[in-house]
Parts: C-alpha cells; sequence; structure tokens
C-alpha cells in the first residue's frame, strides 16, 4: 500500500495518511467553543506524477542511491497538499540524514543474511540482536518523523519511551524466535523432522490467536505519545474492539471460500443426481479451475479494502481526549470501489497510472477525517516544541517493512 498513496500507510490506520494533531491533556488550553478542523488534499494526479517519474528515473540512474532524496521529496508534496483547518503541513527531513540512516540499516541487515547463510545458530544470534535494537529504531524513527512534520510553523513530537517500545515491540519478535531457536536444532533444514513441522504450526495459530493484541499494543504506544508543544494523545480503543473487528474480517475472508465451496460441491451433487458417468466435461474443468482463482481475486478485492476502512475509523476516532479527538467516517463502499478502479487503469496503463491512483487513495482517505477540537489554533501558536529523533529508525522502518504509522 505504501507506493499506491504515495504516503507510509502499510498500516490500515492513517498514520501518515491523516492530520497528526494532538489531543491535549491540560485543561487551561479548554475554552467552551468547539472548533472543527477539515482535512482537505489538494494535490493533482499531473502534479504528482511529474515528481513520480523523476524519482523513478533518479533511482535508476543511481542504483537506488536516490531514494532518501526520492521520499523527501514525495512526502514533502503530500504534505504539502494535506491541509488542515485551512493550514498546510510541512515536511523537513534531511535526505542526508536519512542516507545515513539506511548506510546504517543496510549493513545490520547485511550482517544478519551472512549470518543466516553461515547456520542456523548464527542466523539466531542475528535475529536476537536485530530483535534487541528494534524498539530503540522504532522509537526513534517516530521523534525523527513527527520532528520533521508541521503545521502552522509547529513542529510535532513522540515522548513515547523506550521502556514503552520495547514492551510493544517486543512481542512481535517472539514468533520468529521460537521458530529460529527450533531451527538451530534441526540437522538438515531441507528435511525438518516432524516435531519441527507441529512446532510451525503451533507458533502459527498462536500467532493468529494473538494477531489483534499485537496490533493494539503497538498502536497504543504510538497513540498514546503523539504531541504539539505541551499537548499529548491519548489511545482509547479497547483490545475487545480490535479482536471483533479482527474476526468480522476473518469472516468476509471465510464466506468467498465457503461459498465456492458449496458451489463445487452443489456441482458434483448435481451431476451424480443426473446420472452423469465419465470423465467431466472440459468446460466443467474450466469452471472448476478458475473458481478458486475468481475465490482468491475477491479475497484481495473486498477484505483489504474493508479492513483498511474500519481499522483507521477504529484507530483515529479511538484517538483524542476531553480537548480534541478525531473522527473518521472512511466509507468501505467507496474504498472498495477506488481500489477497483486504481488496479484497472494501472494495468491498462501498465503502471503509469500509479501516481494518479496514489493521489486519489490519498484524497479519499485523508478527506475522511475531522478534527474537533476545544482548543483555539491560535493559542497552540505560543507552545513550540519537538525533539527530533534518529534518522536511522526512519531507514529501519521501510528497509524491514515495518509499519510505523503516526
Amino acid at each position: 500500500m505504501k507506493p499506491l498513496t504515495g504516503l507510509d500507510t502499510s498500516s490500515p490506520d492513517m498514520g501518515n495518511a491523516g492530520a497528526p494533531l494532538a489531543p491535549a491533556q491540560d485543561s487551561s488550553y479548554q475554552t467552551d467553543a468547539t472548533h472543527q478542523l477539515r482535512v482537505e488534499f489538494t494535490g493533482s494526479g499531473s502534479e504528482y506524477f511529474r515528481i513520480w517519474i523523476v524519482n523513478l528515473l533518479l533511482l535508476m540512474v543511481t542504483l537506488g542511491i536516490y531514494y532518501p532524496w526520492a521520499k523527501v521529496r514525495r512526502l514533502r508534496y503530500f504534505y504539502g497538499n494535506t491541509v488542515v483547518g485551512g493550514e498546510p503541513l510541512g515536511f523537513h527531513a534531511n535526505p542526508v540524514k536519512l542516507l545515513k540512516g539506511y548506510f546504517l540499516v543496510g549493513v545490520l541487515f547485511s550482517l544478519y543474511s551472512a549470518a543466516g547463510k553461515f547456520s542456523a545458530t548464527a542466523g539466531f544470534v542475528a535475529f536476537l540482536i536485530v530483535a534487541a535494537l528494534w524498539p530503540a529504531l522504532l522509537k526513534s524513527s517516530m521523534q525523527f518523523r513527527m520532528a520533521n512534520t508541521s503545521w502552522r510553523g509547529l513542529r510535532f513530537g513522540f515522548r513515547g519511551s523506550l521502556a514503552g517500545a520495547y514492551r510493544a515491540v517486543l512481542p512481535l519478535f517472539v514468533p520468529g524466535m521460537v521458530i529460529l531457536a527450533a531451527l538451530t536444532q534441526v540437522a538438515d533444514p531441507e528435511k525438518p523432522p516432524l516435531w519441527y513441522l507441529k512446532t510451525l504450526g503451533v507458533v502459527l495459530l498462536v500467532f493468529v490467536a494473538v494477531a489483534p493484541w499485537l496490533f493494539w499494543n503497538l498502536k497504543q504506544y504510538q497513540h498514546n505519545h503523539y504531541a504539539l508543544a505541551s499537548l499529548q494523545t491519548t489511545f482509547k480503543a479497547t483490545l475487545g474492539s480490535f479482536y471483533k473487528l479482527f474476526f468480522k474480517i476473518l469472516g468476509i475472508a471465510l464466506l468467498p471460500l465457503l461459498l465456492s465451496g458449496g458451489a463445487i460441491g452443489a456441482m458434483f451433487y448435481a451431476m451424480k443426481a443426473g446420472g452423469m458417468q465419465g470423465r467431466p466435461s472440459a468446460g466443467l474443468i474450466v469452471i472448476l479451475g478458475l473458481l478458486p482463482l475468481a475465490v482468491m481475486m475477491a479475497l484481495l478485492v473486498m477484505v483489504k479494502p474493508y479492513a483498511v476502512a474500519r481499522f483507521q475509523d477504529l484507530v483515529w476516532t479511538r484517538t483524542g481526549n476531553t480537548s480534541l479527538r478525531f473522527v473518521s467516517r472512511l466509507r468501505f463502499g467507496a474504498l472498495l470501489w477506488l481500489t477497483l478502479k486504481n488496479w484497472l487503469l494501472v494495468i491498462l496503463t501498465l503502471g503509469l497510472y500509479w501516481p494518479f491512483a496514489a493521489v486519489a487513495l490519498a484524497r479519499l482517505r485523508l478527506e475522511a477525517v475531522t478534527v474537533k477540537t476545544r482548543v483555539s489554533p491560535d493559542t497552540l501558536l505560543s507552545h513550540v516544541g519537538a525533539v527530533e529523533g534518529d534518522a536511522a529508525g526512519e531507514a529501519g522502518g521501510d528497509l524491514f517493512g515495518l509499519d510505523i504509522g503516526f
């Protein structure tokens, strides 16, 4: 989803596609008046196409070294066209700092890959080192991105602690630790024993069972610590709400499978009841072969837009406090239609519609969000403060595919 939106939106929430204005904790800011700040996106596909094509060409010419500059150009465009309460956001990151960060994380990634090829034990030790460093990289990444994001000249901040980062991130690595630890006891990885396969199955089942908790735990750390001057966010979504949504998504994913299974069973029953003998016809074989493909397409088309829309609404509508709150109303039908349209046009244009799709998706997700506050925006101008984090954290989030979010 990252390349499609032009923003870092790998997670279903509005992390980098929403206005990161922080709710107030300080009651001295509160007033009787309610201010409603609309979020608008003013970018156009044709404008972003020029940025996108230049970035693509320079990435190829420089063999990827230009990536930090390409990323900064992209984010400056999307942030600069995200208007909150009539004022655009700003993005101020230094590409050189990002380049240093990417180089550092690239070295770590190379060492991990080399260790995994050397032996299972070396790979396990390297994985433990990555797991030990990753929470600090996440915290630094959050600080770096927020400190380089502004609204009306004010820089945002992230106040999560290092201990909180470890509590939020380390559980994500536990399944990998168990699998790699078990692998160190396998003599021939190409012919794993039955006990190892059973271990993989148990780990997979446990991971599926606790996945909503893992996601909620991470989002709680992120959304409890966004800040603007002395104001800070709180996150009020419950663990139960994450499990409830998870089961809804699972039900939608299983429905096409059940329908296809029922259709296949009905076909065979009709064949048997009609007394059909011998091999089935070529047309029936084609239908039975295409049916699973149609089911997979239905899963891809329906499940992801539903998950994105519902998680965005859940995460951001539950971010706020007595002074300020977000309201997200991203409609599943609108997102599904836009997804179908984007896929079709990207395929028909051999990828050239990609930047137009990114702009359309960003506009839909952004403009579904409204900020309601009892704090006058003018009051915030006298409260400035943000601490810039380490760019290596930002690089880590991109290279390993971790959803940093905002």
